[in-house]
């Protein structure tokens, strides 16, 4: 039973686990950020785009 314990003890796969956790909601946070910088811009340019789409058609 103690060397159970001592390999729970060593084990540091769950550390290695929570650390790529951390990094990937690290970077959704800069995902997010970035497009909440850019959404007003992006959604003027879609609609550009879609207005030109339109009176292409006419």
């Amino acid at each position: 039973m103690t060397k159970l314990f001592a390999r729970f003890a060593k084990d540091e796969s769950g550390a290695t686990a929570i650390e790529y956790g951390l990094i990937a909601a690290l970077i959704a946070v800069v995902i997010i950020g970035a497009l909440q910088l850019l959404g007003g811009s992006i959604s003027d340019k879609f609609t550009e785009i879609g207005t030109a789409i339109d009176n292409a058609g006419n």
